[in-house]
C-alpha cells in the first residue's frame, strides 16, 4: 500500500490494519513482509529509537509497501518535520487537546517547506504565491497527519479540532484515554466504550479516519472496527513474542508434567 492509498483508504472507510513495531532489527522487515499488514506503527514517544534507527526503519519499510506511521516525542511541528524528512509516512502527534496544536502540526506536515512568516501567513487564511499553489500540496501529496486523542479536553475540542484542514485520523490511546477518564486500564467499562464511539463518530462524520492502538483480542478488535474505527493498530511485535512464548512454555511443561509458573504481569501498555 502507497501513503496516498492509505490516506485515501481512511477518508473512504478502510479499514485498515497495522502493529507496533518495537524493534529496529534489519532481520524483522524479512519476516512482516507477508502477514497481511497495511501499514506499520513505530513509536518514539515511549520506546528509545535513535534518528538514524527510525530513519532506516522508515526508508525500508516504505520500499516494502508498508506507509511508516511515526509518533513523535511530544506534539511538537518540529518533531513532526523531523520525522517526515527522515522517512515517515505519516506522523502521530501524542496528547493533542488544542486546536492550536493541530494548526502548528497542520503547517509541519501539509505546508513544507514553508517556515516562518510565510507559514504563520497562510495558516492565518493567506493565499500562496505564484508556483507555490501548485508545489506546496504536490511536495506534501504522500504526507499524513494523524492526532492522538487521549483526554477529556481532547474530546470537548473534538469538533473544533476535526475542522482543521488536514487531518487524515484521529488516533485513541486507550492507556491515556483510560487514565484520564478515571477507569485506567479497564477497556471494557462503558465510561471508556462511549468515549471511543463518540470519538469514532464525530471522525468518520467529518471524513477523518478513526483509529485506536488496542492490545486486546481480535472479538475487542472487531468491536471497534463495528463502533466505527477503520485504523487499527493491532498489539505490538514484543506483545507477540511475549504472549507466544510464555503460552508455548506453559503447554511444554505441561506435556512434560512439570509445574507451570501462573504469575502473570499483565499486557504490555504502551
Amino acid at each position: 500500500m502507497t501513503p496516498v492509498k492509505l490516506k485515501k483508504a481512511l477518508h473512504d472507510n478502510g479499514p485498515v490494519f497495522g502493529t507496533l513495531i518495537d524493534s529496529p532489527s534489519p532481520f524483522w522487515p524479512k519476516v512482516l513482509g507477508n502477514c497481511g499488514l497495511d501499514f506499520v506503527f513505530i513509536d518514539t514517544e515511549h520506546i528509545a529509537l535513535d534518528r538514524s534507527q527510525i530513519s532506516w526503519m522508515c526508508r525500508t519499510y516504505t520500499a516494502m509497501g508498508l506507509p511508516p506511521l511515526v509518533r513523535t516525542l511530544s506534539p511538537s511541528p518540529y518533531e513532526a518535520t523531523m520525522v517526515l524528512d527522515d522517512g515517515a509516512a505519516g506522523v502521530i502527534a501524542p496528547y493533542i487537546e488544542q486546536v492550536e496544536q493541530v494548526e502548528q502540526l497542520r503547517g509541519a506536515s501539509k505546508l513544507r517547506p514553508l517556515k516562518g512568516k510565510r507559514l504563520d501567513d497562510t495558516l492565518a487564511g493567506q493565499p500562496l504565491p505564484g508556483q507555490l499553489t501548485d508545489y506546496v500540496p504536490d511536495f506534501n501529496r504522500d504526507n499524513l497527519l494523524i492526532i492522538n486523542i487521549e483526554s477529556m479536553p481532547a474530546v470537548e475540542n473534538l469538533d473544533r479540532i476535526l475542522d482543521v484542514p488536514g487531518i487524515d485520523s484521529v488516533l485513541i490511546g486507550p492507556h491515556d484515554l483510560s487514565s484520564n477518564l478515571g477507569v485506567p486500564e479497564e477497556y471494557d467499562n462503558p465510561t471508556f466504550l462511549k468515549t471511543a464511539e463518540t470519538i469514532f463518530t464525530k471522525a468518520r462524520q467529518k471524513r477523518v479516519g478513526a483509529g485506536i492502538h488496542a492490545w486486546g483480542d481480535v472479538a475487542s478488535q472487531a468491536r471497534f472496527v463495528n463502533m466505527g474505527a477503520n485504523l487499527i493498530i493491532h498489539k505490538a511485535d514484543i506483545i507477540f513474542f511475549k504472549n507466544g512464548i510464555r503460552s508455548e512454555l506453559a503447554e511444554i511443561r505441561e506435556l512434560l508434567g512439570l509445574k507451570t509458573d501462573d504469575n502473570t504481569d499483565g499486557e504490555v501498555n504502551i
